[in-house]
C-alpha cells in the first residue's frame, strides 16, 4: 500500500471549534488533539505503549534537547528518532527557538548565522540556523518539521517584538527552501507578534504567502494572561486558513485548552500533565488536587472512579499520598499516566461535544472549573 503523504480535512464544525482529522504516513490523528511532550525522546516516566494506550496519537519531541543529547548523528545511527525510542506514533519535532530564549546561559541572535547559544547543560557553543534546524528535523526523521523562529520573552516594546517577527518571517523563508521536496512530511509555521494584533496578522498573512502544510501560533505561554492569550487568538482566528491545522505551541492547561478550541485551535502540546504528575498534582473533573496534602492520607476512593483506562483506578488517593509522601518512582509514573489519560479525555470529551453540536455548553461547564 502507498505511504499517504500529511492531509488534513475538517471533519465538523461547531462555530469556530472544529473535529479534523490530520492523515500520515505512520497514522491518523484525530483533531482537536493533544500531543504529549517527549522532550528528549522520551514521555517522562511513562513507557509508549502506556502513552498510546491512553489514546494519543502523537508525540512532541525537542530539537534543541537532543541536538545537545545525544546529538542527531547518533540518533540517526540508529534509524531515526522512531527506531531510537522504539516510537511508531507520528513525531512532531518544535524547532528549538524557545529553549534558546529560555533555557540558554548565554544566546545571541544574528540574522543571517541564526541562534548562537550555550548550552544549558555544560556550555558549549552552538550554532542554529534555520537550515540547521531543518537538518536536524529531518535526521531525526520528524514527521512534523517545524521552521526556526524567533521567540522573544513577553514585551510591550512595539518595535523589539516588530524587528523579531520580521526576522522569524526571514528565518521562515530560509526554512521553507531548506525543507524542498519531503513526501510524508510536514512543515508548518509559526506566527509571531506578540499581543499587538496588526503584528499577529501581518505574520500570518505573510506566512501564507510563503505556504505551509499548516500554522502555529507561537511567542505565547511565555508569561501572559489567559485573557491575553486568549484575546490574540481572537484576534487572528478570522484569518486562519480554513484548511490547515491550527496549533497553539505549548499550551495548556485544561481551561486553556477549552478556550483555544472555541477560538479554532487543533492542535496542543504542553509539559502540565507530566511535570505536575512528577510532583502530586492531578488534573480530574472535579478540577485539580494536590494529592500530597494529609486530607488525603484516610481517603480510599481513587483519583476518578469513572476512570477504567490502564487500571487507574485501582489505586487510592490514600495509597498515592503514601507514595509521594516516601518518594517512591512509582508515584511519579501513575500520576503521571493519570493526567495524560485525562488530557486524552478531555480532548475525546471535546471532539465528541463539537460532533453534537453542544461545545458552547460543554466550554461553558468547565472553562471556569479545570
Amino acid at each position: 500500500m502507498a505511504l499517504k503523504d500529511f492531509a488534513f480535512k475538517v471533519v465538523k464544525k461547531d462555530k469556530f471549534a472544529r473535529c479534523g482529522l490530520i492523515e500520515t504516513h505512520r497514522g491518523n490523528i484525530n483533531t482537536p488533539a493533544f500531543m504529549p511532550v517527549g522532550t528528549q525522546a522520551t514521555v517522562k516516566a511513562c513507557t509508549i505503549d502506556d502513552i498510546k494506550k491512553t489514546g494519543s496519537e502523537i508525540i512532541l519531541s525537542n530539537t534543541y534537547h537532543l541536538m545537545i543529547r545525544p546529538g542527531v548523528n547518533r540518533i540517526q545511527s540508529a534509524g531515526g528518532l522512531h527506531n531510537f525510542m522504539n516510537c511508531d506514533l507520528p513525531i512532531l519535532t518544535d524547532s528549538g527557538g524557545f529553549q534558546v530564549m529560555s533555557l540558554s546561559k548565554l544566546n545571541k541572535i544574528d540574522r543571517e548565522k541564526g541562534a548562537i547559544f550555550n548550552s544549558h547543560v555544560d556550555g558549549k557553543k552552538f550554532f542554529l540556523s534555520p537550515e540547521e534546524s531543518i537538518r536536524i528535523q529531518l535526521g531525526l526523521n520528524s514527521d512534523i518539521v517545524m521552521i526556526m523562529d524567533e521567540c522573544p520573552r513577553k514585551s510591550d516594546d512595539y518595535k523589539l517584538i516588530k524587528n523579531s517577527m520580521d526576522l522569524s518571517l526571514y528565518w521562515a523563508e530560509r526554512s521553507k527552501k531548506a525543507f524542498g521536496n519531503n513526501p510524508h512530511k510536514a512543515l508548518f509555521g509559526i506566527v509571531q507578534g506578540g499581543l499587538f494584533k496588526d503584528l499577529r496578522i501581518k505574520s500570518l498573512v505573510e506566512l501564507i504567502k510563503i505556504g505551509f502544510d499548516g500554522y502555529a501560533m507561537g511567542g505565547l505561554a511565555v508569561g501572559e494572561s489567559q485573557k491575553e492569550m486568549f484575546n490574540v487568538l481572537d484576534d487572528v482566528k478570522e484569518h486562519l486558513p480554513d484548511e490547515k491545522p491550527h496549533y497553539l505551541m505549548g499550551v495548556g492547561t485544561p481551561s486553556d485548552i477549552i478556550g483555544a478550541v472555541k477560538r479554532g485551535i487543533d492542535m496542543f502540546d504542553c509539559v502540565l500533565p507530566t511535570r505536575s504528575g512528577r510532583t502530586g498534582l492531578a488534573f480530574t473533573w472535579d478540577g485539580r488536587l494536590n494529592i500530597k496534602n494529609n486530607k488525603y492520607q484516610n481517603d480510599n476512593t481513587p483519583l476518578d472512579v469513572n476512570c477504567s483506562n490502564l487500571s487507574l483506578n485501582k489505586y487510592s488517593k490514600n495509597y498515592l499520598n503514601h507514595l509521594f509522601n516516601t518518594n517512591e518512582i512509582l508515584a511519579s509514573m501513575l500520576l503521571t499516566l493519570h493526567n495524560i489519560n485525562f488530557y486524552q479525555e478531555l480532548m475525546a470529551a471535546i471532539r465528541k461535544n463539537i460532533s453534537k453540536g453542544t461545545f458552547d455548553q460543554f466550554h461553558d461547564k468547565y472553562i471556569d472549573k479545570l
